[in-house]
């Protein structure tokens, strides 16, 4: 597992959760673009940012996360769901889903398999 020098987008409405995030990823190395903590946040850094990969939270204060996992495929950029409602929309049927609370290690090894080369 090698996250060193990647670029990952968080995107999580909950301050201590995106905190904690940024910490695991810091942690092994990645650079943390973020975190965003709104829909029009998520947005914009989605759009306009340079990314390896992302995890994006699924209820982003009551607006949902398909926008941005919408602008991320758009861009080609992997990314991992964490929600802790469980269900997605079809459409994002092949994206891992990672359930609320999720083992730091899973998320880990999820981006380093999304962003090998």
């Amino acid at each position: 597992m090698n996250l060193t020098g990647k670029r990952i987008l968080v995107v999580e409405d909950e301050f201590i959760v995106a905190a904690m995030i940024a910490d695991i990823l810091e942690d092994e190395g990645a650079q943390v673009i973020g975190p965003a903590g709104t829909l029009a946040e998520g947005l914009e850094l989605a759009g306009g940012e340079r990314l390896d990969a992302a995890v994006l939270d699924w209820n982003l204060g009551g607006e949902p996360g398909a926008p941005v996992a919408r602008a991320l495929r758009d861009k080609g950029v992997p990314y991992v769901i964490a929600t802790g409602y469980g269900m997605v929309q079809d459409e994002f049927a092949e994206v891992t889903v990672l359930s609320k609370p999720y083992r730091p290690g899973a998320l880990v090894e999820e981006l380093a398999r999304l962003t090998a080369a």
